[in-house]
């Protein structure tokens, strides 16, 4: 399979980008653990605003820091004037300001904390957001056209402290019932993440769950996947360590594992070691640790590390990116899903076009979405049917950017005093000795 932007009509002698506006926001999240340490009250997110010289407008929505943003601002004489169509000019452009950027240390972070593919990213979705308003098709057209009509997501189960994020007079509402209950509740053992799963599950029909594991001494976390079994006795289950596992403790808690897992995901650091755990199981391994860019490739040949590559947009540059490693892994014998992050309806309009669009996955895709309670697109959240999301109608994105509810949250941004994300410091207000560890169990 190769990939090719597909454009029913070419543009010739279309608009040039003529406006870029970059906001940074902070969305309400609420105390979720991880590897890493805890959520802070609010995540950074950047919106970006392409505009060109005749008024068409296209959006995207990335991970924000103070450092991205100002490498965004680097961007702006960059693209002002360029065709929005012209994709491989644009991204030259970048590339030839920014240079190489380094994957050496993605394995021993606990997030992607590359700059350049945010980058292209932002600007790739925006400029195909244009595009498919220019040439009225939404951008799963321009992908290669629609697979599905709906495409289906895990419920994204946490290990969390009570709370809902957000300022602390607001973190508790004693009235409420269902799933905005279950988000605020903690959930620290296995009985609160079975009482969460109930919740998401009744909410939004999720078919599948993920937990987000490493938090906690794995014999705790692999229970908490036991009762889940017992009360989703048909439902796909999928754990994520986040590479934190020593080899030793990943075979042997993942043979224990193996009767109740669709995937393990990330249980150990790096492809060597994915490969020996691999071969030690007949649970298939995912990541989005080990194998995280083109450049990675090779390595996953050669070693054999992992089943499943759970891509991402924002972390392997774009929509066309993600078709192109969509295609590498039909090459290599590779199933592909998805990663996520803390996000808001932009980017999940462009996971789903982009879902819709991939020639084949086995696993239903990541989100935590139904943890985030903002939103900035008109017409409020996107709706999940039985666990999928429909692909919106309409051009390009097919969602409009709503710019009273963006404002609203970019004065959180400029109030909430963060400028990057940084779990350990919320950690250490629960443990004050608290320290990250590459690995720990």
């Amino acid at each position: 399979m190769s990939f090719h932007l597909n454009l029913r009509t070419p543009i010739t002698s279309g608009p040039k980008i003529a406006e870029m506006r970059i906001t940074p926001i902070a969305i309400v999240d609420p105390p979720l653990l991880n590897a890493a340490g805890l959520h802070a009250p609010y995540a950074l997110r950047t919106v970006i605003e392409l505009i060109t010289d005749d008024g068409i407008t296209g959006i995207s929505e990335i991970p924000g820091t103070v450092a991205i943003n100002q490498s965004l601002e680097e961007t702006r004489p960059l693209i002002l004037g360029k065709d929005p169509s012209n994709l491989p000019d644009i991204m030259a452009a970048i590339q030839g300001h920014f240079g190489e950027e380094s994957i050496a240390n993605r394995g021993a972070t606990p997030w992607d904390q590359r700059k350049l593919v945010h980058i292209f990213s932002a600007i790739e979705v925006a400029c195909l957001d244009i595009i498919g308003k220019i040439t009225n098709q939404p951008i799963v057209d321009l992908l290669g056209g629609k697979k599905r009509d709906l495409v289906p997501f895990a419920a994204y189960l946490f290990y969390k402290y009570e709370g809902a994020g957000g300022p602390l007079e607001f973190n508790i509402d004693p009235t409420a019932t269902g799933w905005p209950a279950a988000r605020q509740a903690a959930a620290l053992d296995p009985a609160g993440i079975v009482a969460q799963a109930h919740a998401m599950v009744a909410e939004f029909g999720f078919q599948s769950l993920k937990l987000k594991g490493g938090c906690f001494e794995p014999r705790l976390e692999v229970d908490a996947i036991i009762a889940l079994r017992e009360a989703f006795p048909n439902t796909p289950l999928r754990i994520d360590p986040n590479g934190v596992w020593t080899v030793e403790t990943a075979i042997k808690y993942g043979r224990e594992l193996e009767p109740y897992l669709e995937y393990l995901e990330d249980p150990v650091r790096g492809q060597k070691d994915m490969a020996t755990v691999r071969r030690a199981l007949k649970t298939p391994l995912a990541t989005n640790m080990c194998t995280t860019s083109f450049a990675c490739l090779p390595g996953s040949v050669e070693h054999h590390s992992e089943d499943i590559i759970l891509s991402d947009h924002h972390f392997w540059g774009g929509l066309t990116a993600s078709m192109k490693l969509a295609a590498k892994c039909q090459e290599i014998g590779r199933d592909l899903s998805m990663h996520s992050n803390s996000h808001l309806g932009i980017s999940l309009a462009a996971m789903v076009h982009l879902g819709a669009a991939l020639p084949n996955f086995t696993s239903a895709l990541d989100t935590h979405y139904p943890w985030q309670s903002d939103e900035i697109i008109k017409g409020g959240r996107l709706p999940f049917e039985n666990g999928s999301v429909r692909v919106p109608d309409g051009p390009g994105l097919g969602v409009e950017l709503d710019h009273e509810a963006l404002e609203k949250l970019h004065q959180n941004f400029l109030t909430c005093g963060l400028t990057h994300r940084d779990d350990l410091v919320e950690m250490r207000k629960k443990v004050p000795d608290w320290e990250f560890q590459n690995v720990r169990w």
